[in-house]
């Protein structure tokens, strides 16, 4: 069998994990736990893959049946390895298959993941790299160095582009994914290959590490940029220099400006720092002055400095108009000013019942939500305190409330110090009331004797949350590619 062959014999076996009632997929026969192994003869690697087929008019789909197979001894029989012999279940057999024909018409199939042939990893080292300043010990699926461009265009996530294959890149422009989501960090070529260290082994494409080479034949893709900066390397002169590139391609429609983000747990990495608050004063000084340029030439500011810009320096958030629809609101680009768009409800005179509410959050966020929640503390019987919790997991050079975990809340809460503890729902695994180290709420509750409810979206919710003790789980900004690994994480 030759290369090609072999290629085209391969399958990505998608499990699906529900079929619409009456759809043509049901009338087939097909069920919830089967899988979808070809459309029209071909391998299908994704979700996108998948619709794109389904775009070309008839469709001939092949479904597998799941059996599963006896299972099998490991280890060989009167040798070393005998006593390590153990029954093992064998993968289950894909034989009994069948398939069914649609013309211009939606199969009605939903599959357990978006993904078939798994995720595309990053080919980077960079000095700044989240996953390698991890403490030991978390679910797996936080560990995955995930750069897939196929879960930009699903979900928004960043992706650096240099994993790309000429087959990826070709894919990218006849599908039309777009938009993308890129990190570019610096466009000075020599800087940006010193501070990502990309592995020649996992480059697949030369051409493919090039960023102002790979915006460019990208063109007909708009591409939401961002720059994640380091004090003293991709900052000040070469900040300018990355923002008036950017500015010039038509296909970029903007570029979110992010701090680089430490924790604790730097062991044998590269020496960086956070930001002085002089440093992100200049930071905005010079975006500013972008910002304004921007703004009068082409009726957009184009580029937005993250919230934790303006917090480190200590400047008042923009307005709601500046962010202009909130185009990268999940990338912590005007995260708490939409937070703060839906004012307190309605406020009582008093509580029919006194109740001691803690509010916690992360040390960066604490003052001004403090601010915003003042006028709680005018009801009668309601007393509020606004918590700021230090990250015992991560280090105390993180301070962003996402990353607070359960150890962080048993070191900062005492058992019975209040009636009700309302903790970031940023903090919150998706779906789920567990923390990045599998702390659940109602373990918290348990312990803590006492009511643990995570906060609201917004001002407004979080404001009810306090009053009413009205169960939420917040907003978790939908799906995304952390979601993703998390899927796969548990398989």
């Amino acid at each position: 069998m030759t290369a090609a062959e072999a290629l085209h014999d391969q399958t990505y076996p998608a499990p699906i994990k529900a079929v619409e009632t009456g759809s043509p997929a049901e009338r087939a026969g097909v069920r919830p736990g089967d899988v979808l192994l070809r459309v029209n003869g071909q391998a299908v690697t994704d979700v996108l893959a998948y619709r794109h087929l389904l775009t070309q008019g008839q469709a001939t789909l092949e479904i597998a049946r799941p059996h599963e197979a006896p299972r099998v001894m490991t280890g060989v029989p009167g040798t070393a390895q005998d006593h390590h012999r153990l029954l093992l279940s064998a993968p289950p057999s894909l034989d009994d298959t069948f398939t069914f024909t649609v013309e211009w018409e939606d199969p009605g199939l939903e599959f357990e993941e978006v993904l078939f042939d798994g995720i595309k990893k990053c080919a980077n080292k960079c000095d700044f790299c989240y996953v390698h300043q991890m403490p030991r010990g978390f679910r797996k699926s936080l560990y995955i160095m995930d750069d897939d461009y196929r879960l930009s265009f699903l979900y928004g996530s960043f992706v650096t582009l240099t994993n790309l294959t000429e087959g990826d890149i070709n894919r990218i422009l006849d599908e039309n994914l777009s938009p993308l989501y890129v990190s570019v960090h610096t466009a000075n070529q020599d800087l940006r290959q010193d501070m990502m260290k990309w592995w020649k082994l996992k480059v697949k494409d030369p051409q493919a590490v090039q960023i102002r080479g790979m915006i460019e034949r990208l063109e007909s893709i708009d591409l939401y940029t961002q720059i994640v900066l380091v004090p003293g390397r991709n900052d000040r002169e070469h900040l300018d220099d990355t923002v008036e590139y950017l500015s010039s391609r038509p296909n970029v429609i903007s570029a979110a400006v992010v701090p680089i983000g430490l924790t604790g747990h730097r062991t044998n990495l590269p020496d960086v720092r956070t930001f002085t608050r002089e440093e992100a004063q200049d930071t905005l000084r010079r975006l500013n002055v972008w910002r304004r340029q921007f703004l009068a030439e082409r009726g957009t500011r184009f580029v937005f400095p993250s919230d934790e810009l303006y917090l480190l320096a200590g400047e008042p958030l923009p307005t709601e108009e500046e962010y202009e629809g909130f185009p990268m609101l999940e990338n912590g680009v005007g995260m708490i000013r939409d937070f703060l768009t839906e004012g307190l409800p309605e406020l009582p005179a008093s509580l029919p019942q006194p109740r001691k509410v803690i509010l916690s959050t992360g040390l960066l966020f604490a003052e001004s939500l403090d601010r915003a929640v003042e006028p709680l503390r005018a009801i009668e019987g309601l007393t509020l305190e606004v918590r700021a919790v230090e990250n015992r997991t991560f280090g105390k050079v993180t301070t962003v409330a996402g990353l607070l975990t359960g150890r962080c809340f048993r070191h900062a809460v005492k058992p019975g110090e209040a009636d009700l503890l309302i903790v970031p729902p940023t903090t919150l695994r998706y779906g789920t009331e567990l923390m990045l180290d599998d702390t659940s709420l109602t373990e918290l509750r348990n312990e803590f004797r006492m009511d643990v409810r995570a906060g609201g979206a917004t001002l407004g919710e979080l404001g009810r949350v306090i009053l009413q003790g009205v169960d939420t789980s917040g907003h978790q900004w939908g799906m995304s590619a952390h979601a993703v690994k998390e899927q796969r994480g548990q398989a």
